[in-house]
């Protein structure tokens, strides 16, 4: 942290070591932690303060001038966030007895509506893929086990040939903060991934060595942004206009289990959320993609 004091940095470094140890954060969550604490460490050294003794009064003004500067709310909420564990540690390690946080109000979010698809939208993007072509047939399964899943597009691309069990049609998957969670892949995407795996992977991978599943002809695994890419690329194939994120697909797995019946709690488990209220956004979508049915084919609607 430059020209910040010697004892906030080791401050710092400690809450986000305890961090790790108590709960086993992934790397972008420490990192996270780091550039928000950081961040005010150097606005509090500007006014002459320091993390040890802020004030309520330090946090309103840090938290409005950076309102002031544009950052959007939901930020905001994480930068309070990040503050109020660091100062919790810091009562809990009795290096301070009171939290200048604690009657500091997170600003109100918008309600953030996932972006999903259609299950015709999904039919018509899992057809775009050239499945007789090695790349296609890889891009293919890639997308079979991301519907039939729900997993994040980090999980996917992370996935090793041991966290992959075809016999019981599982896929071990290592989630936020280093959770377990066993996932049934589904009889298609099991299909398309035992096909994938026995022709061709091996065919990308020539002479190289990978024990990542999703490989590239470097023979190294599939990376996020290039398989964003992938996804737009195959969208537009496909015919689908609207805009997409790295977890349209996840987005709409969990819709339409909810569509066709499935427990909120089971789709959670799915899912890997530790909160049931991270997965119920999802039944919103389900509920307006209902009264879109309802209008559309109700005689009377």
């Amino acid at each position: 942290m430059p020209n910040s004091t010697n004892s906030d940095t080791q401050l710092v470094d400690t809450f986000i070591n305890s961090l790790w140890l108590e709960s086993g954060l992934s790397d972008n969550t420490q990192r996270s932690y780091r550039s928000d604490l950081f961040l005010f460490c150097l606005w509090l050294e500007k006014k002459g303060g320091a993390l040890e003794s802020a004030h309520r009064s330090d946090i309103l003004a840090f938290l409005a001038e950076r309102v002031g500067e544009g950052v959007k709310p939901r930020t905001t909420a994480r930068l309070l966030s990040s503050l109020k564990r660091f100062y919790l540690y810091l009562i809990a390690e009795n290096i301070r007895a009171d939290n200048p946080c604690a009657l500091v109000d997170a600003p109100k979010l918008s309600r953030n509506i996932p972006q999903t698809l259609s299950e015709q939208d999904v039919d018509n993007l899992l057809q775009a893929p050239d499945e007789e072509n090695k790349m296609g047939e890889r891009d293919l399964a890639m997308m079979e086990l991301l519907y039939a899943t729900g997993l994040r597009v980090s999980e996917l691309v992370g996935l090793t040939m041991s966290q992959i069990n075809l016999n019981q049609g599982v896929v071990r998957v290592i989630g936020k903060g280093n959770k377990e969670r066993l996932v049934p892949m589904g009889e298609q995407a099991q299909w398309r991934l035992q096909n994938y795996i026995k022709s061709s992977r091996g065919q990308i991978l020539g002479v190289k060595q990978s024990d990542a599943v999703f490989v590239t002809n470097r023979g190294d695994g599939m990376t996020r942004h290039a398989f964003w890419h992938l996804i737009k690329r195959y969208a537009k194939k496909a015919g689908i206009d609207q805009q997409l994120s790295p977890h349209t697909l996840r987005h709409a797995f969990a819709t339409h289990l909810l569509n066709h019946g499935a427990d909120l709690r089971v789709v959670q488990l799915l899912l890997g959320h530790s909160n049931l209220s991270t997965t119920q956004i999802y039944t919103y979508v389900a509920q307006e993609r209902l009264k879109e049915l309802y209008q559309a084919h109700h005689p009377r609607a």
